[in-house]
C-alpha cells in the first residue's frame, strides 16, 4: 500500500482504476450500481493508494449519512444491551451505523439529543423507552427524518412504534397464577408513566376481573431495583403477604426474588412465586430460574428496521406493530396441578 503525505481523493482512485470519479463514488455507495469488473479495478486501485471514502463528503452530495440515531434511556436493565446489539448489527447489515446517545426521561435532555443527531445529520432516529414531546417529533417531521419508537409508544398518530403485545402479556402471567392456585397476587408494575408500564398493568387487572379477583396490590416500581426490592419488603412485612408478584420487567424481579430470599428469608416459590418480563439471558440462570414473559426481542428488532428503511424509502405511514411473546415457564412460579410432571 502507498503512503502518501496528503488524503488520497475518489479522484486519485479514478486515474489509477483508468475509471470516471463517478463509478468509484458508485462502488462506495450502498445499493449503487456498478459492474463486477468496475468494482474489482476501484477496490484494489483503493487498497494500493490507502484510501477510504469520506462518508461526510459523500453526504453532502447524497444527502444521506447512512448514520441512524439511537436514544435509549438507561442501560442498566439487560434488555437494552441485548436489544442494541441486534440493533446494530441489522443495520450494519443494511449499509448503516449507529450513533447511541443517552437520554433520560425529560423534555430538556431529550430535545438537547435530538438537537446533536440533528447536527450529526442522522437519516434516522430510532427511540427506545424514550418519550418524544409534540415539539420534537414537529420539528423531526419538518427536517424530514423519520423516527421510529422501539419498546415505547404514546398517543401520538404520526408516530410509528415497535412493541411487544404488553397487554397479552400482562394478562397472560395473571392467568398463569390465578390458574396456579394463588390467592393473594400482587403487581409491581412497571413506571406508570410509560406505555409499556401502563400497558402490563393494564393487561394485568383485565386478567384479574374477569377472573372475579382483586389484585393483592398494584405498586410502582418505576422500573428501578431498589424501588421494586423496598415494595416486595413492604408488601411482605406489612399484614397479610401475597403469595404471588407479577413483576413489570426482569430487571426489577431479579430484586424483588434477592429480596424474598436473603432479606426476609422466604422460599421462591413455595412461600411466594414470581414472574417477570422480558426474558434477558440472566432470567434463565439457574441462581434465578425466572419464570417470565418474553419479549421477541429479534422479531421487534427486524420490525424496527423495516419501518425504519420503509420510512427513509419515502413511506411515511405512521405503523402501530404489537407483537406477542410467550410465557417462558421456569422454577420460579408455582405450576398448575394440569402443568406439574
Amino acid at each position: 500500500m502507498t503512503q502518501t503525505s496528503t488524503p488520497v481523493t475518489a479522484l486519485d482512485v479514478a486515474r489509477l482504476a483508468g475509471v470516471s470519479q463517478s463509478a468509484v463514488s458508485r462502488v462506495f455507495t450502498p445499493g449503487a450500481s456498478a459492474s463486477k469488473h468496475t468494482i474489482s479495478k476501484v477496490q484494489a486501485a483503493a487498497e494500493q493508494l490507502g484510501y477510504r471514502p469520506n462518508p461526510l463528503a459523500r453526504a453532502m452530495i447524497t444527502g444521506r449519512t447512512r448514520m441512524i440515531g439511537l436514544v435509549v434511556a438507561y442501560l442498566e436493565n439487560q434488555f437494552y444491551p441485548m436489544a442494541l446489539e441486534r440493533l446494530s448489527r441489522v443495520l450494519q447489515a443494511e449499509g448503516y451505523h449507529i450513533l447511541v446517545f443517552m437520554a433520560e426521561n425529560h423534555t430538556e435532555q431529550v430535545t438537547e439529543v435530538v438537537q446533536e443527531l440533528i447536527d450529526y445529520r442522522v437519516d434516522g432516529i430510532i427511540t427506545a423507552s424514550v418519550g418524544l414531546s409534540n415539539d420534537i417529533t414537529s420539528r423531526l417531521s419538518a427536517l424530514g427524518i423519520p423516527v421510529v419508537m422501539f419498546n415505547r409508544g404514546q398517543d401520538d398518530d404520526g408516530l410509528s412504534e415497535v412493541t411487544s403485545d404488553n397487554i397479552a402479556g400482562g394478562r397472560r402471567a395473571a392467568e398463569f397464577l390465578i390458574a396456579a392456585g394463588h390467592e393473594r397476587i400482587a403487581h409491581i408494575m412497571g413506571w406508570q408513566g410509560s406505555s409499556t408500564g401502563r400497558d402490563r398493568a393494564t393487561g394485568f387487572r383485565l386478567a384479574m376481573e374477569e377472573a372475579g379477583r382483586r389484585p393483592h396490590a398494584l405498586v410502582d416500581g418505576m422500573y428501578d431495583r431498589k424501588t421494586a426490592a423496598a415494595a416486595a419488603r413492604d408488601l411482605c412485612s406489612a399484614g397479610t403477604r401475597p403469595d404471588a408478584i407479577f413483576v413489570g420487567n426482569d430487571h426489577m424481579a431479579f430484586a424483588v426474588m434477592d429480596e424474598l430470599r436473603f432479606g426476609l428469608g422466604l422460599s421462591i416459590p413455595n412461600d411466594v412465586s414470581v414472574i417477570g418480563y422480558d426474558d434477558v439471558p440472566m432470567a434463565s440462570w439457574p441462581a434465578y430460574a425466572l419464570t417470565t414473559i418474553r419479549q421477541p426481542v429479534n422479531r421487534m428488532v427486524a420490525a424496527t428496521v423495516e419501518v425504519l428503511l420503509g420510512h427513509l424509502s419515502g413511506d411515511r405511514t405512521p405503523r402501530k406493530t404489537r407483537i406477542d411473546g410467550p410465557l417462558m415457564i421456569r422454577g420460579s412460579a408455582r405450576l398448575s396441578e394440569g402443568e406439574r410432571p
